[in-house]
């Protein structure tokens, strides 16, 4: 009978003691950092779908400039092979390359988009200008999922790094996940020059 009593003694104050120390945060957390990177998945995905038909659409352009394209191809197909798993959320490393690859993919396209402004037939061209159009949507749901991503990632860190949660991390191996960062850093700090008088 006191074995019986000691251990229901036992699993009481561990109940209690796991629940003052923010263990059921972090499955909460943890679950919707994965959940807002699903979502950035899903965006980057949809992205990767419509790029096959724009490049269909501007192939029709017989003096489009070949480079471009190629360019846009590439970074797609570099995109879309590198592998993703919710590992990649707690590596580092994994996590660069898939956001290099993703970001040399979202330049392309905007360097294509800019070079068609030269095509008059090609931004006359209803399919092309739908394309455009579910592209740019496109663009500003990736933006929205990656700003909550960042922000569930945020809350997370925040739980892991915090005391006296920081010690259940330790003990349960619960780490500091990467966020979202820029690339290119230096350069976007710069303004852009806008000249009006350029032909």
């Amino acid at each position: 009978m006191t074995t019986r009593l000691l251990c229901l003694s036992f699993v009481a104050l561990l109940s209690v003691l796991l629940t003052g120390c923010g263990y059921n945060n972090f499955q909460s957390l943890d679950e919707q950092t994965k959940s807002a990177w699903s979502e950035v998945l899903n965006q980057y995905q949809r992205r990767a779908d419509l790029v096959p038909n724009i490049v269909a659409t501007v192939k029709g352009e017989a003096a489009f400039e070949q480079d471009t394209l190629t360019k846009v191809i590439e970074a797609r197909a570099k995109a879309t092979s590198i592998q993703v798993t919710p590992e990649t959320l707690n590596d580092p490393a994994a996590f660069s390359k898939f956001q290099a690859a993703q970001g040399e993919l979202g330049s392309a396209l905007s360097r294509l988009m800019v070079v068609s402004e030269r095509y008059p037939d090609l931004k006359a061209n209803k399919g092309f200008s739908d394309l455009r159009v579910q592209l740019e949507g496109t663009e500003n749901r990736i933006t929205v999922a990656r700003n909550r991503y960042i922000q569930t990632v945020q809350e997370y860190n925040v739980l892991t790094r915090s005391f006296p949660n920081n010690l259940t991390a330790l003990i349960f191996g619960y780490k500091v996940k990467p966020s979202f960062a820029v690339a290119n850093e230096a350069q976007i700090s710069v303004p852009p020059v806008v000249d009006f008088n350029k032909k």
